[in-house]
Order: C-alpha cells, then structure tokens, then sequence
C-alpha cells in the first residue's frame, strides 16, 4: 500500500448501495476525495479506525472558522429517499438544545439568551400553531430534561452554566407552575471554558446524570502532584481525574435527583456536549467534542456509551492509548487505561445533541421501524481543520445498543462551497409524530423531516 494511503477509513455507500472502501484519499478504483464536506451526502458511511490515526503536527493547526450566511433562497437541506424535509420553525435566536415532552410540546434552549422557547404543534402539521417563552433569567441554559420519565412527568429540569434547577410543570403547561428550585448549586468550582451542561436521567429515575466540559482546551499548564497525592485524589475523584482549574471538569457526573449523592460517572470527556441515555439499554451516552492543535484530523470527535468508573483520556492521552505530546510523559501510569470510544468521528466535526429515535409505527411522519434505537448526531461543524467537516446530521446505526463504529450521514447540503455554509446543526429531537426536528444555529432555523416512502 502506498505511504500517501492515509490514515482511517470511510465506507462510502453509493446510490445502489454498493459500498466502496476508501483508504485515506485514494479510492480502490482510482477517484479522489477531499476528505470533507465535498464528500457528503445522505447515505455515505464513514469509519474512522483508532488503529489508522496520523501523527501529531502531520498537517498544520488551522484556524478555519465558516463564514455563516443567510439560506439561499428556495434552499433545502439534503435527505435520503422516501424523506421530506422543510423549514417548521425560523427566526430562533442562538438555539441549542431542543426536548420534547411526552404530549409532543417541543422545549428549546436559547442558550445565548439565557430562555427556554416553547413550541406546539399538531401531529403531522408542517407548522406550530403556538411558539411562546416557557421561562426566561436563566444563566446560560442548555440541557433539559423531563422528571420522572415516562408519560406524566411533574418537573422540568434544566442545566445552567454551572448549576441545575427545575420547575415544577404539568404536561400542557406552557409556563412553569411555580419558581424555579435549585438542585445542584455548584456544578464545578469554575465556570469559564465550555459553557454548556447537558442533563437527563436513568430509565427508572434513580439517577440524574450531568455533563461538564473542560474549562481548558488541554489542561496545558496543570500542576504536578506526587504519586500519593495523585493516588488520594482518584480515589476521591476517579482514575485521570484532573485537579485544581480542570477540577470537576471534563466529568460526566451522577446525582441523586434532587442533587444530593454526588458522585463522578466517568473521566477523561472533553467536552461531553450531548448526553441521552439509551430508551433499550439504559446506557449512558455522550457526543463529545475533542481537543484542538494536533492537526487536520486528531483527534477525531467521538460518539460513545460512557461505562461507569472509567477514563477516556483527557487532558494525558486521546482516543486509547495515544500519549498527548503537550503531556509527554506525565501520566505513564494511565497508559492501558484509557477507555476506547464506540464510534470515531471525523476530527473537528463538533457534535452537539445525540438522540435516539422512538416512535410509534403509527406516527403520521414516522420512520421505518429499522431506525428504532438508532441514534442521531447533530455535528455543528469545524474551524480547526483546513478542509471543513461537519454541518451535518449523521445517523448511529446500533444493533442491541451497540455501533460497529460506522455512521452515515442523513442530513446534508449546509456548505456551499469551502468559505460559506448556511445552516450549523445544534439540536435534533424526535417529534411526537415521528418526525426528525433538526434545529440549527446559523439562520435559526428548525428543520421537520418526515418519511413518505412505503412502509
């Protein structure tokens, strides 16, 4: 094989779904790709293989950030076959999130505007009939989360910037049924960094688990603690727990769910940005942006079952047993130890909500049952690569809850060409008729997506 051959794999399923494997960025019959946006369409699946990674500094750190601009008039986003796709709601202002309550009223973050937007809409309508404020003062808002789960839950929760509070709610309800109760006070002893703070529960309520960022791209600068003072404080913290500015950070963490019981989940996740636990398995799941600096394609971003009690690498090492250079040989004793994700990334492709899909095969725009369980990424796309990534919706195919580590893309066609984009996918939900709702952050826009084809 030819040392241009690079370093990971894409499986490319074509229209007829003959599926052709490319080896870095010579194709077997010969074509060329670009490695990015210029690649994607719905349908094409990708691998990236922990075992094929370049180097560090093989190619330069970019600083590559998309020019956003309004939506070509007329303008679609791409969706496979037998699907439908329309603007359903516009003029949001720095959307993120988006939840829905089991009565199908859809809950958005507005993070930037510190508010929880409410919309509402009847089952197979391609419009809302009503998009209100369901509570505003919040401090960065972004996760959100419906207690106890099932049908008739009694609070909303939602996570701030470095605290948890709830309201109480009734199903309908378009405000909240009273003020709002803090549960978690202090999520971390810092708040800079990464903002944004994802929340949901286990399937039998007992737990509420926490997502928090790093405040740091990678943790440069971290002071040096003996072996015993190191020992004590994964004791305390996990194994490769970080201390001092990072401490908390980087953590998917547990709670009882009125915030008491804290205890750390798993270590090591940069910036777990999407959290969902699995409606099959009960797992826990995170989509989690990766470290900046190392090049084009390291590390790359990654979606994952997060298991109890281990570490995934942050700040010492990244996807396995890669040893951070900016870290070189401060942490030999954690090398073996890091956890591998379930599914690699494209680097830099920053991916936001993840979702599972669920829907009553009766849904007015529901999909094929073969989507039931699978999950839905948003990726809001890249500024540190030289070839931009993301702008996407891909899809997890998981089989019993487990991905072989391929994911394909569903949603494309934001980039128009390697300067501009038109749409940066932040939140994706599934509506109470089985509708796919994508929201984006560039024009505000959420996108409906619902399956038309034979069922």
């Amino acid at each position: 094989m030819k040392a241009s051959v690079a370093r990971w794999a894409l499986v490319v399923v074509l229209a007829l779904s003959i599926p052709i494997l490319i080896l870095g960025k010579t194709l077997l019959n010969g074509q060329t790709t670009k490695d990015d946006w210029h690649l994607d369409a719905p349908g094409i699946r990708h691998h990236v293989l922990a075992a094929e990674l370049p180097k560090p500094y093989a190619t330069f750190s970019s600083s590559n950030a998309a020019n956003v601009v309004p939506a070509p008039i007329g303008a679609l986003p791409k969706v496979p076959a037998g699907f439908s796709v329309e603007p359903y709601l516009t003029g949001l202002e720095n959307p993120r999130v988006i939840r829905v309550a089991p009565n199908g009223d859809i809950f958005i973050a507005e993070t930037g505007f510190d508010r929880i937007r409410i919309v509402r809409g009847r089952d197979g309508e391609v419009r809302p009939d009503m998009v209100a404020v369901f509570t505003a003062g919040l401090n960065a808002p972004f996760g959100i989360a419906f207690y106890p789960p099932g049908p008739e839950p009694h609070w909303v929760y939602i996570a701030n910037n470095n605290s948890v509070v709830r309201f109480p709610y009734h199903l309908g309800a378009t405000k909240p049924d009273g003020p709002a109760e803090t549960v978690v006070s202090s999520i971390a002893s810092t708040s800079q960094g990464h903002s944004t703070r994802d929340v949901a529960f286990s399937l039998d309520g007992r737990q509420m688990f926490v997502s928090v960022g790093s405040e740091s791209n990678v943790a440069q600068g971290i002071a040096t603690l003996r072996a015993n003072d190191v020992g004590q404080w994964e004791k305390d913290h996990g194994i490769g727990a970080t201390w001092g500015a990072e401490a908390g950070r980087a953590d998917v963490l547990a709670f009882d769910p009125d915030g008491a019981n804290r205890r750390t989940l798993a270590t090591g996740i940069r910036n777990c940005a999407g959290l969902a636990v699995h409606p099959n398995t009960g797992d826990v799941w995170c989509a989690t942006n990766e470290r900046d600096g190392l090049g084009d394609d390291l590390p790359p971003d990654y979606v994952t079952r997060v298991k109890s009690g281990e570490f995934y690498g942050w700040p010492w090492y990244y996807i396995g047993n890669n040893e951070d250079p900016r870290h070189a040989g401060e942490r030999h004793d954690l090398a073996g130890r890091v956890q591998l994700p379930d599914v690699l990334l494209q680097a830099h492709s920053a991916p936001l909500q993840v979702t599972f899909y669920e829907a009553s095969p009766t849904g007015k725009a529901a999909f094929p049952s073969e989507f039931n369980g699978d999950a839905f990424v948003a990726l809001h796309g890249s500024w540190n690569r030289s070839k931009r990534t993301g702008y996407k919706i891909v899809r997890v195919r998981l089989k019993d809850g487990v991905s072989n580590g391929e994911y394909e893309d569903f949603l494309t066609g934001l980039v128009m060409d390697d300067d501009r984009v038109w749409g940066r996918p932040v939140g994706v939900a599934v509506a109470h008729d089985g509708a796919l709702l994508v929201a984006e952050d560039g024009n505000g826009t959420i996108w409906r997506i619902a399956y038309e084809g034979k069922r």
